[in-house]
């Protein structure tokens, strides 16, 4: 007795050493490389705060919006397939947390064996035991354990927490997507809606443009050519309107999908020219994309998973010690198997296996996981280029589009002044229908070439509120 307790002492002393070895590097994040600024152009820059940090509910501050984004994130698809991904991946992560325990099973087991008489076994029967066959019960429990020397358990507990929270950012990504989606078809929806007005009130125009002319021309003022060209334009302009109208209705449907109902009519009150934002658009700084973008995030822990996985791959190459259990009661046969302490048995087996031919092999894959984590970097490197690249055009969107929406505004009222100059003009006969038309045509043009600016500044702030990581809070 007193050698199996040195024997297990000694054991355990062993293990105890090794466990405190442990194998591969531990986890830094790479350097990302990222710059000062996210512009140029554009350098108010210093401060850390961001449009980001806030809330979708404020951010979004249309009511309708708000509702529809709402759906969106309880009621599309992609997100619930999402979220069962979460849900999957944290049931895998359950179990990789019971990795270092011992497996432990327990069985029952009989069995009867009848050998040839002529056999050695038959004959060993008849001369020592007096019979022909041989009974054997067994009831154990089971124990086998790796001891965790070099980590590789540990670091495949860290493999599954990376990976569900990978699709847990995944999730998030998918989200964010959502919210400016729905955001960008909302806005794009008000769009269409000022434009389709702007055709009305210009096929007004061009109507009471008409009936003038067909006035002059049966007062002999007018040739037959001008009515058919002032015809001709007011049927340019009807021809908008139903091809608004379906955009409009698309865009509904679109819009619908996206909060996972059925297509719809979307009921709205909002006035395009009515949506207004923060007039200073904080976007922080580049550092802050790495703990706010999801999908930055995801990767960065790809490259967590992936040096865990080289870990592994180096533990592969060392000596592994498993130890083994088993007890119970055993008998030959049944009428005494459960006599006690006859029946009971036990025996430990602990032993090391270090692999020698596989060496090459293993060799091989640790080479190959030392890859697959360079490769992870460079992705993770690659996520935040494009991620500033984003926010750098969203930025340089915002600040041009403010000068494209002043001159399209100044053009809009230069040419509606030109339109009321060009009837009197052309009322008095100093003006001839082709100059009339010609102003009309442009007017049009101009407005709903502003009603465009105004929706393209809308979509650059969603882009922006996306690019920085907003949306999923």
């Amino acid at each position: 007795m007193k050698n199996y307790i040195i024997s297990g002492i000694a054991l355990l002393s062993v293990i105890m050493t090794a466990n405190s070895c442990k194998v591969g590097q531990p986890y830094t994040q790479p350097d990302a490389k990222l710059p000062e600024q996210y512009s140029r152009t554009i350098t108010a820059m210093a401060d850390t705060a961001s449009i980001a940090d806030l809330e979708w509910k404020q951010f979004f501050t249309d009511t309708t919006l708000q509702s529809l984004i709402g759906k969106g994130i309880a009621n599309n698809y992609d997100l619930q397939i999402a979220l069962k991904n979460v849900a999957a991946s944290q049931e895998k992560l359950k179990q990789a947390k019971l990795l270092q325990l011992p497996s432990l099973n327990f069985s029952v087991a009989g069995q009867t064996s009848h050998p040839s008489d002529n056999s050695l076994n038959g004959i060993s029967l008849n001369s020592f035991l007096g019979q022909k066959h041989i009974e054997d019960y067994n009831a154990a429990f089971n124990l086998s354990w790796e001891a965790d020397i070099w980590g590789k358990l540990r670091m495949q507990k860290d493999i599954a927490l990376s990976q569900y929270l990978q699709t847990y950012e995944a999730k998030r990504v998918i989200q964010t997507q959502v919210v400016a989606s729905i955001a960008q078809g909302y806005y794009n929806l008000l769009m269409l809606d000022e434009q389709l007005n702007i055709a009305k009130n210009n096929l007004k125009l061009n109507d009471t443009t008409l009936q003038f002319t067909k006035l002059q021309w049966n007062g002999g003022l007018a040739t037959a050519l001008a009515v058919q060209q002032a015809e001709a334009q007011k049927q340019s302009v009807a021809l908008l309107i139903p091809q608004l109208e379906q955009n409009i209705a698309l865009q509904e449907n679109a819009l619908s999908i996206l909060t996972g109902a059925m297509p719809d009519t979307i009921h709205r009150q909002l006035l395009l020219s009515d949506v207004h934002f923060l007039e200073n658009l904080q976007a922080g700084v580049p550092a802050g994309l790495i703990s706010r973008r999801p999908d930055v995030r995801s990767l960065e822990l790809g490259v967590r998973t992936a040096n865990a996985q080289m870990g592994i791959a180096q533990a592969e190459m060392y000596p592994s010690l498993n130890i083994t259990a088993s007890g119970g009661i055993n008998s030959f046969k049944a009428n005494n198997w459960f006599e006690i302490p006859a029946s009971l048995f036990g025996n430990v087996l602990g032993g090391i296996t270090q692999p020698i031919f596989q060496r090459g092999a293993l060799k091989a894959n640790l080479a190959v996981a030392k890859i697959q984590r360079e490769q992870a970097v460079l992705a993770f490197r690659q996520s935040v280029l494009n991620a500033v690249g984003e926010v750098s055009d969203a930025l340089v969107q915002n600040n041009k589009l403010k000068e494209q929406a002043l001159i399209a505004s100044q053009q809009t009222d230069t040419l509606q002044n030109a339109i009321r100059n060009a009837q009197l003009l052309y009322k008095g006969g100093l003006a001839n229908y082709l100059e009339v038309i010609t102003v009309q045509g442009n007017a049009l043009q101009a407005e709903l070439n502003l009603a465009s600016i105004r929706r393209q500044q809308l979509s650059a702030v969603v882009d922006l509120y996306r690019a920085l990581g907003g949306g999923w809070k």
